[in-house]
């Protein structure tokens, strides 16, 4: 079972250089988890954030929201960094894939 977590936000102004090392800090403690499957990072066009995570299951998922670290992080980001954030999890109910054969 599957957990997808998808974290949707906008910085505010001038806090960019700031944010970046508490950002890469908090995924590489992310890909340390156990459970960790994968994440990814965009930015859209607009400025809106998107980094969605997967982990293995509802209790390694749990195991990294609730991480002293990631706790510490979550607070400075709502006192410091975001203007706006939206979080989803949801459980993974299917899925399917397509890669093309190399030649």
């Amino acid at each position: 079972m599957t957990i997808v977590t998808v974290f949707r936000s906008r910085l505010r102004p001038d806090v960019e250089n700031a944010y970046r090392p508490l950002a890469a800090e908090m995924s590489l403690l992310a890909h340390a988890m156990p459970g960790f499957i994968d994440e990814k990072y965009f930015t859209s066009s607009d400025g809106e954030r998107v980094t969605v995570v997967w982990f293995s299951d509802f209790d390694s998922h749990h195991a990294w929201a609730h991480h002293p670290s990631h706790v510490e992080a979550q607070r400075r980001g709502r006192e410091e960094f975001y203007s706006w954030y939206d979080i989803t999890v949801a459980q993974e109910t299917y899925r399917r894939s397509f890669e093309l054969p190399e030649p």
